[in-house]
Order: C-alpha cells, then sequence, then structure tokens
C-alpha cells in the first residue's frame, strides 16, 4: 500500500510537508466516501488512492458503495446522461426506483462519522435519510454544464440540503443552488499500476498479448463505450487518415458496473466495423488490466479523446503523463488540461475532419508529437497529480470542521 512518502521524489518537500500540515488538524477524524462502484471509472480509481491517503497522514477514512438492482443503475445511467443534457422520461417509476434504493441502504448503513462524502448522482439522494450530524459535500464529476431542467429539479431537492458541492469546472457551478460550490479538479495517480513507468520488455510484451502488430503506428482512445465518448465519430476520422497514412486505430473501454448500456454500445460499434475489424485495421478491446493501459498509452503515436461531453477525461490526463502526444475535442474539462499546439491539440467535437486533421499533424511530424508530449508531462505534475486533490479535500474537510481560516473557495483557489 502506497503511503504519502512514496510521492515525496515527484512532489518534493515542500508539497509533502503542506500535506502533513493539513492532516494535522484532523488527526483522527472520520471520513466516509460514499459512490456507487469500486471499478471502473475515474471515480472509483481515484478514491482507490485517496483513502489509503487520507489514513496514511492521520485521518480515519472508508470508502463504501449504493447497491441496488439492476434497474436502479439503469435508471441512474439514465440520469447521468440526462444531466449532460440528454432527454429522459422522468416518470413517477424512475424517481420511486431511485429514492427507494438510496432509502434502503440508509436503513443498513449507519454514519457515525465527522464528514461525510457522497460521489455523483447514485447515493445523492441519501441524505434525505439520516438525521445528519455532520457536514455531508456531494461531489459530481459529471459535466452540469446544461443538465435536463426536469431531472435537475428533481435532484436539487437533495442537493440543496448538503453543506458543501464540488465541481471540476466553472461552467459546472449551479446558480440556484444556495451553498457554496467549489472547483476541484480531478487528479491521477502516478504511482499507480495505470500511471508508473514501465520497463520496455513488459510494454512489449503487453502489445503483443494485445494482438497488436508493430509494423504501423496505432491511434488509440481508452474510454467505456458510451455515447458521449463518440467512437463511431473518431472511426470515421480514422478512415480519412489511413488514406494518407498506414495506421491502425485501438479501441479500449471497460465494462462498469454502474454502467448496463456499455454492452449496448459496444455491440453497435463492433458491428458497424466489420470491414475495419476483419482487415486488421481496428482492435476492439474490453477489459484490459490497468498495465495494459498503460501500456497501450505508452505506445500509441497519438491518443484521442473524442468525447461530445466530458466532465474533465483523466484518460486525457493519463496519456499526458505518460508525454504521449494527445488530440481531444475542446468540450468540458478537456480544455483545463490541454492548451491548444503547446501540450496536445484540440478540435471541435463531432467534426471527424478537423479530428482527422489533428491527428494527421501529429503522425506527420513526429517532434512536434514529442514536444507536446513533454509539456504535457510537466502540465500534469504542476496541477493534476493524486496528492494536490488529497490536499484540497483536507482543507476542506478542515473548513468544514470550523478548523481552517479560510473559506472553502480560497481554498480551492490555493490548491489550483
Amino acid at each position: 500500500m502506497r503511503t504519502l512518502e512514496d510521492y515525496r521524489r515527484i512532489i518534493g518537500n515542500d508539497a509533502v510537508g503542506e500535506i502533513h500540515n493539513a492532516a494535522r488538524r484532523l488527526r483522527g477524524k472520520h471520513v466516509v466516501h460514499i459512490n456507487a462502484t469500486y471499478q471502473g471509472g475515474g471515480v472509483a480509481e481515484m478514491l482507490e488512492t485517496l483513502v489509503p491517503l487520507m489514513n496514511d497522514v492521520g485521518l480515519e477514512a472508508g470508502w463504501r458503495i449504493i447497491p441496488g438492482p439492476h434497474e436502479y443503475f439503469k435508471v441512474t445511467k439514465a440520469f447521468h446522461n440526462a444531466l449532460q443534457g440528454a432527454d429522459i422520461d422522468l416518470n413517477d417509476l424512475k424517481k420511486h426506483i431511485y429514492k427507494t434504493t438510496n432509502e434502503a441502504f440508509s436503513v443498513f448503513t449507519h454514519f457515525k462519522h465527522d464528514i461525510v462524502f457522497i460521489h455523483d448522482p447514485q447515493p445523492a439522494a441519501l441524505i434525505k435519510y439520516y438525521a445528519r450530524r455532520q457536514p455531508w459535500i456531494w461531489r459530481c464529476h459529471i459535466d452540469l454544464s446544461s443538465p435536463n431542467e426536469e431531472l435537475w429539479e428533481f435532484l436539487e431537492q437533495f442537493i440543496v440540503a448538503y453543506d458543501e458541492v464540488v465541481v471540476s469546472h466553472e461552467r459546472y457551478r449551479q446558480p440556484a443552488l444556495p451553498q457554496e460550490q467549489v472547483i476541484f479538479h480531478p487528479a491521477i495517480d502516478p504511482l499507480s499500476t495505470k500511471n508508473m513507468d514501465l520497463p520496455d520488455h513488459t510494454i512489449e510484451e503487453h502489445i503483443g498479448r494485445a494482438g497488436i502488430p508493430t509494423d504501423k503506428p496505432f491511434i488509440l482512445q481508452i474510454s467505456r463505450f458510451d455515447p458521449w465518448k463518440n467512437q463511431p465519430g473518431l472511426i470515421d476520422a480514422f478512415k480519412i487518415v489511413r488514406e494518407e497514412v498506414p495506421c491502425r486505430l485501438v479501441l479500449c473501454g471497460g465494462m462498469a458496473a454502474d454502467d448496463p448500456e456499455g454492452v449496448e454500445i459496444y455491440t453497435k460499434v463492433r458491428d458497424s466495423a466489420h470491414d475495419l475489424l476483419e482487415s486488421g485495421d481496428l482492435i476492439l478491446m474490453t477489459d484490459a488490466s490497468t498495465v495494459m493501459v498503460n501500456s497501450l498509452q505508452r505506445s500509441a503515436a497519438v491518443v484521442v479523446q473524442n468525447s461530445i461531453k466530458e466532465g474533465f477525461g483523466l484518460t486525457v490526463t493519463e496519456a499526458m503523463w505518460k508525454g504521449t502526444p494527445v488530440v481531444a475535442t475542446n468540450v468540458g474539462g478537456i480544455p483545463l488540461q490541454i492548451t491548444d499546439r503547446e501540450n496536445g491539440l484540440l478540435c471541435e467535437a463531432n467534426n471527424a475532419g478537423q479530428l482527422a486533421d489533428r491527428i494527421l499533424r501529429v503522425l506527420n511530424d513526429p517532434e512536434l508529437g514529442e514536444e507536446m508530449g513533454r509539456r504535457a508531462k510537466e502540465t500534469v505534475r504542476e496541477r493534476f497529480l493524486i496528492t494536490r486533490l488529497l490536499k484540497q479535500d483536507l482543507d476542506l474537510f478542515c473548513h468544514l470542521l470550523e478548523c481552517s481560516p479560510y473559506s472553502a473557495r480560497e481554498l480551492a483557489m490555493m490548491g489550483v
């Protein structure tokens, strides 16, 4: 299990000292994180590192997931899509399934903690079923720039009861909410098996195991099979690219327990690209190990994130940390990470021609890609490592427990 000391060589003595100073005021405080899954997606990956680090620096931190039937996760995936602007048939049955699943969890789970930290919409209604004796935080990792109004009105009855709301972008703040809303950017763990340095022989072994020939470069997208990730649009762009430069496309995506839509989207992508699959120019992968993902991101000529909506996009951060050139859409939290033509390339969403042009720039100019990759790694080192998020969370806890002289917004600004 990693400790804060393991990160000293990456973040330096001053950053380690600041974290210990913040944690000193919280020793023995009991914190619980609640989300919908232990595996799959950026939230679970961040908690997998944050919770042990919180314990390492002196808190008593725990992590629980809200269980539910298949129907509940179908409803909450529809909620996820609607919060990003999709239509939804928000009928009484969906509301009933959502509320009763949260209520059932509350009967079996008791919170005698100093802080309750709820992540995303799935468990947001829990607050309704407790007599609160401590501050509650709602952390939304989704793009809330244009939520479905009917769904937001339904969820708002729960959100208004929280003591603090945390979002990933200025544009995600909701003006009608009464409490302060602070911005904490997501982050990656540079020492996880997904992001750690790997020897060449390990990378080569995993690329061979994935069945990817090395006779020509490959373009990579790592993402759930999800309508917002727009794999079909990337395939259209790839068809343009390979007319000029011989290459392959690798689409790799896991199936999270709280995302029943994944298999359906994967099947649609597979069935629509028979010719590319038969030629070997398209490779589809699911449930790749973290070491495999690491190897793919380090071996790709270009990593793409062709999202239509994106709360932040930790797969972008991961590739940037590895120094691999990234081409991504100018949506959601992605431009918080990529400055166009400096540490990556941006294009407009749903524009296959523009996406193909940006990919070709990198394929035709390897030196450009190397320079952008070098700058990208430094961007992540400075702004998007998990230790920075740990410090922000600790400062927020101190603020809510009234052991900090700063406001939550001041703390958020100090952590960026």
